[in-house]
């Protein structure tokens, strides 16, 4: 699949089954992703793959930050993918390179992984929310105090019933100027 593809009909996919990449793939993929723009290749950023038992305790954890009658609901959300990818930002603030550009290089790399899964065949979401500050989850995958937990990247093989359509790029003359000195 060429890049323009990739990008015109890649989405966000809901539902999500077996298989995933392998650990092998995804670091093979990752590989290339970590090419993305990051000034000073300070890299600022790790992941954590959550496979098997590990969901279900992932899903526990969950649980146990919801109501009482929520609790099956909430922990099925860890459920809803084969691999869920634990994004973690990890700027380096002793670093000139100030964190907000830390960050963009950290979603450029994301960006660029989830392209490359949907031109392997795989389909991908990213989720974050509520979880993503929460004390207890920060502590099961060992954050350190100035790491932030982006999310998860919900990883499988998309359940779709219809062919991928390509998106038609929106206009965006207004949004484009050019700079014309003395103007």
């Amino acid at each position: 699949m060429d890049v323009m593809t990739a990008v015109l009909t890649r989405r966000s996919e809901h539902h999500l089954s077996e298989p995933a990449p392998s650990n092998e793939e995804f670091a093979h993929l990752l590989q290339a992703a970590a090419t993305a723009p990051d000034h000073g290749m300070l890299r600022p950023w790790r992941w954590i793959l959550v496979r098997d038992t590990g969901r279900h305790a992932l899903g526990a954890c969950f649980a146990d930050n919801a109501d009482h009658e929520r609790r099956d609901q909430t922990a099925a959300k860890a459920l809803r993918a084969p691999l869920l990818a634990t994004l973690v930002f990890a700027p380096r603030l002793d670093h000139k390179i100030p964190e907000w550009e830390q960050l963009a290089a950290t979603r450029a790399m994301a960006h660029s992984l989830m392209l490359l899964l949907h031109s392997r065949g795989f389909g991908s979401i990213w989720r974050a929310g509520a979880f993503t500050s929460s004390p207890r989850v920060r502590q099961m995958f060992g954050l350190q105090e100035s790491e932030r937990l982006l999310g998860w990247v919900y990883i499988g093989t998309p359940e779709r019933t219809k062919a991928l359509r390509r998106r038609t790029p929106d206009d965006i003359t207004g949004r484009l100027s050019a700079f014309v000195p003395g103007r």
